[in-house]
């Protein structure tokens, strides 16, 4: 059931017969898509991922084995990679060997299911030092693009079948619509002008600000307006995972950081994943200043 659905049967028709003015208009900032432009899944594996969340609870953020910190000091950026699915339905191949290249390669076949592959390690640690950084970033190169491909973050655990935007604690750029996904399992909402079209060639990437809490993408080395706000709050409750969505026969390349980004302040050190993961300061387990949450904005709360 969607979160559309979901407020249909919820809500309630007043019995009183007094006339009441209209509300005072104000400008939606964007446009909420009850459906997908192109593409819609399958109502029974809304479901189940449903069931899937409330049955698997989020994982505490958790300090990384000593092996884990050694080849991350070692490898640098290149120590990131994507893990394999747990799910069937990925027909294709990750080829994390390639990271010697300085990215990760995925390919994947035309009848390969909608799938949410993850990093694995995070990319936004919540026991780890932030002091001197401005966030975390990673891109998606795309060569082929038959099928849909979408790029983001989440929490572990997440349902592997659903495209990374659609579930809990996850956010989402789709690209065959180029719309932004929060915890969305609708249609989800219109992001920029700038972004009409993704094709193969495009660079896409995501990264979150530690400042502003908020999850943005770039275009081809263009930094696009923030996504979302005020999410993964607060940021030491959560580990934040590299997330990406492949249906279909396509071909992409995931950089952490062991090439060149096309977003030129994505190269500097206050970007890079191994200055954060990993490092322990005496801001590690600090408090981050109080701000709303996204929830909270969306409800008009804040």
């Amino acid at each position: 059931m969607s979160w559309f659905k979901r407020k249909d049967q919820g809500s309630s028709h007043s019995s009183c017969g007094h006339a009441q003015a209209p509300p005072e208009w104000t400008p939606a900032p964007e446009i909420v898509h009850a459906h997908g432009l192109y593409n819609e899944a399958p109502e029974e594996e809304y479901e189940a991922a449903e069931a899937f969340c409330i049955t698997h609870p989020v994982e505490a953020p958790r300090l990384l084995p000593s092996d884990v910190i050694e080849r991350i000091d070692a490898q640098g950026c290149s120590a990131w990679g994507i893990q394999w699915p747990a799910s069937q339905r990925f027909v294709g191949r990750i080829d994390n060997d390639s990271k010697t290249s300085g990215t990760v390669k995925i390919s994947t076949d035309a009848t390969c299911k909608g799938t949410c592959l993850l990093s694995d390690l995070p990319i936004a640690a919540g026991l780890y030092e932030i002091q001197g950084k401005a966030g975390v970033y990673f891109e998606v190169a795309i060569h082929q693009m038959d099928g849909i491909i979408a790029l983001g973050t989440s929490c572990r655990p997440y349902p592997d079948w659903r495209f990374p935007g659609w579930n809990r604690l996850s956010a989402a750029l789709h690209l065959d619509d180029c719309r932004k996904f929060f915890e969305d399992p609708d249609g989800g909402r219109d992001y920029t002008d700038i972004l009409k079209r993704v094709s193969p060639g495009d660079t896409i990437g995501c990264g979150y600000e530690f400042s502003t809490h908020s999850v943005f993408f770039t275009y081809n080395g263009i930094r696009l307006p923030n996504a979302f706000s005020g999410v993964y709050l607060p940021r030491q409750s959560y580990d934040v995972y590299a997330a990406v969505g492949v249906e279909g026969r396509n071909s992409l390349e995931v950089n952490f950081g062991g090439c060149l980004f096309r977003w030129k302040e994505g190269n500097e050190w206050a970007w890079r994943v191994e200055g954060h993961v990993g490092r322990l300061g005496a801001t590690s387990g600090a408090p981050d200043d109080e701000l709303p949450s996204y929830d909270d904005v969306r409800r008009g709360m804040a």
